[in-house]
């Protein structure tokens, strides 16, 4: 957990920002794989019951999708943040962790084990750690003065 992290942290100030955000939000995508490969060694299967549906085991694919969309999905709203206001990256810090906040919802409501919930609820937390680290090491420092418009 902590390589993907750091990994994601530490991308030299010196590469483009566009490339720089890619590489956050592709850790931050590939990040929650730890644990969901602590879950098949240990035998903890990732099965959740959502109320009125069937069961459905949490895959790879699935993991690696949904923490994918959200990557994206912050790095769209940081993106958008800073041509409309100069306060882009405290209002995206509280909107990236509201966003973790409100994503432990589904996992509280859905029907599993004590294990699997736990597991879940790290991912989420991974995800959101490696993102938030990530893509705010992104955003140029506010200059007095400089309107939103001046930034690109």
């Amino acid at each position: 957990m902590a390589t993907a992290i750091s990994a994601a942290t530490s991308i030299p100030a010196t590469t483009g920002v566009g490339k720089r955000r890619a590489l956050a939000a592709v850790g931050a995508a590939l990040a929650p794989t730890t644990v969901w490969l602590f879950a098949q060694v240990t035998g903890i299967e990732l099965k959740v019951t959502p109320a009125g549906q069937p069961s459905m085991v949490i895959n790879l694919p699935i993991v690696v999708a949904a923490a994918l969309a959200a990557s994206l999905a912050g790095w769209a709203a940081l993106a958008m943040l800073q041509r409309v206001t100069g306060r882009a990256s405290a209002l995206w810090t509280g909107l990236a962790i509201a966003t973790l906040l409100a994503s432990f919802g589904p996992v509280a409501m859905v029907e599993t084990t004590a294990e699997t919930r736990t597991l879940l609820a790290l991912m989420h937390v991974i995800v959101a750690t490696v993102l938030i680290l990530g893509l705010r090491g992104t955003i140029p420092a506010h200059r007095s003065g400089e309107g939103a418009q001046g930034r690109s």
